[in-house]
């Protein structure tokens, strides 16, 4: 046989033969470089990534052990990559893609004969997503036997300014999603949606009389439910919903979904007892605090449909004294897909200055943010169960959010303090002025606040003749001074109360009996396998005080804590109220009627000699270094200086959380806690200190 002849045969059995619709690889990115993919640019790295880039969250859905991924070295980071040419020789190109949703930015383009012809961008373009890769396909047979290239592009610098693509293949089948639709009458309350965490997010849009009643984002699940979500139905009762989503073929997700008269169940053994947690779902910044004939209302950041960031809507529960939260049903939705419901307040028009009261009792007002227009107002005659859109929205119009609206009495106006972002200025708090609290001007504005304002006055020492007021942003830093209705007038260096798991704090408005409360979002407290995520802090109530350093703002729990707690002294070891620490040695506190997941301890501690304290509740501990004069717990520190050579802490537990007030409250601290067992211990360390008078209360004697 001719030696050509032996290679040739050699080389056809070497190569398996390819039936004529079986799939062509394009690119899989498995190796280490891209080979004869072209690269402009930073973007994509020396080669294919390995999953996840550093400062990036957990990118999953790709196949193999490699991926483009242009989020490397961040966002900042801009190119393109561009494959070798090939014959298009199937009716789909099916890949892989996720990342940023920035049009002509951060995508892949299909190029034929020297123009895009398809062209495909990641899911995300705001705060939240995921970086989970999705299946999308697209129809090229208009294209068939033409050469054709394709184009990565990262050319985006900001927020989700990367794009990832993996496992691009001609295919006879389509691997993409596609519309799907479901119809069901009406005839319960809920609609009942089970999430599948990490599951690819679908736009879901909930269609009655050829109008979309509700649009949402949520990952959607197949199988392996972790929890349910509701959408209320009860204002299209009797009619019939059409349920639309894009969903991959042989999908069961739509199926999955049904309707009921009950909401899923919200007891669970993690859920905070004392701390406000939504039954379902995503919370962040409270929102709209203000009491109104005997109920004090919380509204807040919400996503129904997910553990995770997004969707924003504004949630709602109400108190009669609060700690026990009875949650009601969604308060401000989205006006439309990707017109989120941002943060915001209210307040009690009392002398109906904006004409909305329909009613008997005052009208409230809710002043927030609409991400694609502005800042909005809406009013509710029925006690906040319900809200309607001033049809002249927005009131104000620039580039800012989180309105907080309150009554200036002796200019007789309403003011808004808003965030606010100018070009070539440093960000800041703009103050606008209103008659009615429909039309706004601006009247002045301070620099170095960053988002979720909040204005009020306080009395200094209690005197109201000695009143100051005081700005504040969402990180907890705030300035004291002088408001007169148009600007703020500082009289203090930017100072800071709270730290760790703390922010977006807002005071409630129309507080009866004068006090100033506030309650803040704990935000990154997180509750892993559970239908909720994120919580609030504990109600505090603010006073201004005269101390050596000048006037100071101070955090305590609101007395309502106290009226909760069955208080008892610690029954030690020595039957004493002062129990001496030595050098070195850990003390063990018997608490024999107190469960210590639920508490509200009230230590003093002599520091004497020693040069650090130690102090374990349920498994976390809290040190206070005596050098130092930091106070640490978890990932957060503050500096607390001795008063006469004595500290005092104040610390509440619950099912997710440890805050420790200092010093009658002079500095606070919220850290996330899982209890991990039911004790007590103390030590000193580097010399000996006292404790005097432990005094521990039970948060589970009075529910």
């Amino acid at each position: 046989m001719p030696k050509y002849l032996v290679i040739l045969l050699m080389g056809l059995m070497a190569t398996p033969l390819l039936a004529d619709d079986a799939d062509l690889l394009i690119a899989d990115f498995e190796g280490e470089t891209y080979g004869t993919w072209k690269v402009t640019g930073d973007a994509f790295g020396p080669g294919p990534a390995r999953g996840t880039l550093p400062n990036q969250m957990s990118v999953e859905g790709f196949e193999g052990k490699g991926l483009v991924n242009s989020f490397f070295n961040g966002d900042r980071t801009t190119g393109t990559l561009t494959s070798p040419e090939f014959k298009i020789d199937r009716k789909f190109i099916n890949f892989l893609i996720g990342g940023g949703k920035h049009d002509g930015q951060t995508c892949i383009n299909l190029i034929v004969e020297g123009k895009i012809v398809r062209t495909s961008t990641g899911p995300n373009d705001r705060p939240g997503g995921t970086e989970r890769l999705d299946w999308q396909a697209w129809d090229v047979s208009a294209w068939n036997g033409k050469a054709a290239t394709l184009q990565i592009v990262d050319l985006a610098t900001s927020g989700w300014g990367h794009i990832n693509v993996d496992q691009i293949v001609q295919s006879n089948s389509r691997r993409g999603s596609h519309l799907v639709q479901r119809e069901l009458l009406v005839e319960h309350d809920y609609l009942l949606l089970p999430v599948k965490n990490g599951a690819p997010k679908r736009q879901v849009k909930l269609v009655v009389d050829g109008k979309a009643f509700r649009e949402f984002e949520i990952e959607l699940a197949e199988k392996d439910v972790d929890f349910v979500v509701s959408a209320d139905l009860r204002r299209v009762r009797g009619k019939t919903v059409t349920i639309e989503t894009m969903l991959p073929d042989q999908s069961v997700a739509l199926a999955s979904i049904s309707i009921s008269d009950t909401l899923p169940a919200a007891e669970s053994e993690r859920r905070p007892r004392f701390h406000f947690t939504s039954r379902r779902g995503w919370l962040n910044d409270p929102n709209g605090l203000v009491y109104f004939l005997g109920e004090w209302h919380l509204f807040y950041q919400h996503n129904p449909y997910g553990w995770n960031w997004g969707n924003m809507h504004w949630g709602h529960a109400v108190s009669r004294d609060l700690l026990h939260w009875e949650e009601l049903p969604t308060a401000i939705y989205p006006r439309a897909w990707g017109d989120w419901a941002f943060s915001g307040s209210a307040v009690v028009d009392e002398r109906n200055t904006s004409g909305f009261k329909s009613g008997d009792d005052s009208v409230l007002i809710a002043a927030y943010t609409s991400t694609g227009r502005g800042e909005c107002i809406a009013f509710s005659n029925d006690r906040g169960r319900t809200w309607t859109d001033y049809d002249k929205n927005p009131v104000v119009k620039h580039a800012g959010r989180d309105p907080k609206i309150i009554w200036h009495a002796p200019t007789q106006r309403w003011i808004m303090a808003v965030y606010d972002e100018r070009p070539k200025v440093e960000r800041g708090i703009a103050f606008y002025s209103s008659p009615n609290l429909k039309e706004w001007t601006e009247t002045g504005r301070v620099e170095g606040f960053y988002e979720c304002p909040d204005l009020f006055p306080l009395p200094v020492d209690g005197n109201p003749a000695k009143q100051q007021w005081v700005l504040y942003g969402a990180d907890g830093k705030y300035l004291i001074g002088d408001f007169d209705g148009k600007t703020f007038h500082k009289k203090s260096s930017l100072l800071q109360i709270w730290h760790g798991n703390f922010y977006a704090a807002q005071t409630f408005s129309d507080v009866p009996d004068g006090r100033r409360i506030q309650i803040g979002w704990g935000q990154g407290i997180t509750f892993p396998g559970q239908p909720f995520n994120q919580q609030m802090t504990i109600p505090v109530e603010l006073t201004l005080r005269s101390t050596p350093e000048g006037v100071r703002m101070f955090a305590w729990p609101v007395k309502e804590v106290a009226a909760h707690s069955e208080r008892q002294g610690i029954a030690t070891t020595l039957s004493i109220d002062r129990l001496t620490l030595l050098d070195g040695l850990r003390a063990g506190i018997l608490v024999p009627t107190v469960s210590l997941d639920l508490f509200d301890a009230n230590l003093e501690l002599e520091l004497q000699s020693s040069q650090k304290i130690t102090m374990t509740f349920c498994g976390t501990p809290i040190v206070y270094d005596v050098k130092s004069q930091k106070l640490i717990c978890q990932q957060a520190s503050a500096t607390v200086k001795p008063i006469n050579g004595r500290l005092s802490l104040r610390v509440i537990g619950d099912r997710g959380s440890l805050e420790i007030f200092a010093n009658q409250g002079e500095t606070a601290i919220s850290v996330g806690h899982t209890p991990t067992d039911k004790g007590f211990s103390i030590r000193a360390d580097g010399g000996n200190a006292v404790l005097l008078r432990p005094n521990f209360g039970d948060m589970q004697a009075k529910p």
